[in-house]
């Protein structure tokens, strides 16, 4: 799940294109793939600023429900935005940004990539858009916001006979929602369906190739795009990476050993280091203990806060999302665990921060794409019993994020039958890719990262050593933006995988001085 939080010419139409290539394991060369629908190749994207005075554009591309089978069932909508080059007489193309997630809006992206970086915007139309199935998208439903607090009720790491059937009955139940208030949508919600939708974006903006930059899952989206249109990429940057060359499956159950080692190897010794402060503990082993006295705390008495029952599995989510950037999320994190210390003194507004904090995981649209991503694009293992079997063993091991491993697995487990077709990345005819990612990183694994580098041949990989950050670029570190930036206006990679030092782990700041 990305760190990325940035909020939110009329090209000539290209009447026929090479969008809608056939499955990977029978793609053919270009011009022998059969043209996009003359409704969709010939429309005219309707720009409009996304807000008042925004220099932000907005568009709706209307694409098919199946690309392959555009004839078939309603079209849905894609909504696009653009933030034209700040330099139109040293415009040299179109960088396409995408989201994270699944689940994350890529709507808004590119004005706040054109303000941080302008070098880039100047010659460059940035541009971004909301994937299919969420935000201003055609929208894939699952739960209502009560429906979906029941996802994560109870106490993932109570492995009794009664609490394990409720966690695959309500994993079951979500997926059931999905299909009851989204019919066959789901099925089409995809990677592989979205690099299809860029492909049709990048015919209507009117240019041959773009360059692409995607963190987190955007970088399995811009790994697929390269394979399957391999003549429409130029550079492509793959920030933070899903492990894109296997299954959501592998990827899935690999996360628990990497949000573990952040939280032991990073955060607790972070959290030791300022005692002085928060009172959690001299040494990062007596600040483990105290944080899992707390967790027991609430697993016994959950505090109600307002709507939020904050139980074990809320405190788990909250740790969860405080890993993955440690100038961003630290502080708040440990200001957050002292409160609920001295819950009884605290004031509304303390109380607040940590009702805010512990109540902010995910959302019911956020779920509802996420689900339908994973568990179509890659086959899931529908053994329940090796599942429980399995997860277990992951909670015992690494219980932050191992102990909801059932409840994700049990999800996929329940899902259709994936339509998605196998989408195999390997580099093959492909520019020099580069690929970014911290060792410590706790979404995407420097493990997993190394695979799909080793797997998309050409590749060069920057590795930030001594950290652990989710979301390299733009994160501050001067070694990686200049690699990342070089390569953006120049196409000059490195000539051999690279390292650059992570930044040291923050100072306190006092923007979250206790009251």
């Amino acid at each position: 799940m990305s760190r990325w939080r940035i909020s939110a010419v009329s090209g000539a139409v290209v009447a026929a294109m090479a969008a809608a290539a056939l499955p990977a394991a029978a793609v053919q060369p270009a011009g022998q793939r059969p043209t996009v629908p003359a409704r969709y190749a010939d429309q005219r994207l309707g720009w409009e600023p996304c807000d008042p005075g925004s220099a932000l554009e907005c568009a709706a591309m209307t694409v098919p429900r199946d690309w392959h089978h555009p004839g078939a069932g309603q079209d849905l909508t894609v909504e696009v935005s653009r933030h034209r080059a700040g330099d139109p007489a040293r415009r040299r193309g179109v960088l396409m940004m995408a989201a994270g997630g699944p689940g994350a809006s890529g709507l808004g992206r590119p004005e706040g990539f054109a303000e941080k970086l302008p070098s880039v915007a100047a010659v460059y139309d940035v541009v971004g858009f909301d994937q299919r199935g969420l935000g201003r998208s055609t929208q894939v439903r699952c739960q209502t916001d009560e429906e979906f607090q029941a996802f994560f009720a109870g106490d993932f790491r109570d492995r009794s006979p009664a609490a394990v059937g409720q966690v695959v009955a309500r994993s079951r139940r979500l997926a059931a929602d999905c299909r009851r208030r989204s019919g066959d949508l789901a099925r089409y919600i995809t990677t592989d369906q979205t690099v299809r939708d860029m492909d049709l974006f990048r015919s209507l903006l009117g240019v041959r190739k773009i360059t692409y930059y995607g963190p987190s899952y955007a970088t399995m989206i811009g790994a697929y795009y390269a394979t399957e249109f391999p003549r429409r990429v130029e550079r492509v940057v793959l920030d933070s990476n899903i492990a894109f060359t296997g299954s959501w499956e592998a990827f899935m159950t690999g996360q628990p050993m990497s949000f573990q080692r952040r939280f032991e190897q990073d955060f607790l010794p972070w959290l030791a280091l300022h005692d002085s402060v928060y009172q959690y503990g001299a040494t990062a082993a007596a600040a483990k203990a105290h944080w899992e006295t707390r967790r027991l705390a609430l697993h016994d008495h959950p505090l109600t806060i307002g709507s939020l029952v904050l139980g074990p599995n809320q405190f788990d989510n909250a740790t969860i999302q405080g890993m993955y950037n440690a100038a961003d999320e630290f502080e708040g994190l440990a200001t957050a665990l002292t409160t609920l210390d001295r819950w009884d003194t605290a004031t509304p507004a303390d109380r607040q921060r940590v009702a805010d904090r512990f109540g902010s995981y995910l959302s019911p649209g956020f779920v509802a794409e996420f689900f339908s991503v994973t568990c179509n694009d890659t086959p899931w293992s529908r053994d329940m019993a090796a599942w429980v079997k399995r997860s277990a063993k992951d909670a015992a091991d690494h219980p932050l994020a191992g102990a909801r491993e059932l409840a994700f697995a049990a999800t996929c487990a329940a899902w259709p039958s994936p339509p998605a077709p196998e989408v195999k990345v390997t580099g093959a005819g492909l520019p020099t890719i580069l690929m970014v990612n911290s060792v410590h990183d706790p979404a995407t694994s420097y493990e997993g990262a190394v695979a799909a580098h080793r797997q998309l041949r050409g590749s060069r990989l920057v590795t930030v050593t001594g950290g652990g950050d989710h979301g390299q670029y733009l994160n501050g570190n001067a070694c990686v933006d200049a690699i990342v930036t070089g390569y953006l206006l120049t196409g000059a990679a490195p000539a051999h995988d690279t390292s650059c030092p992570a930044n040291p782990l923050p100072a306190l700041t006092n923007s979250y001085a206790l009251s």
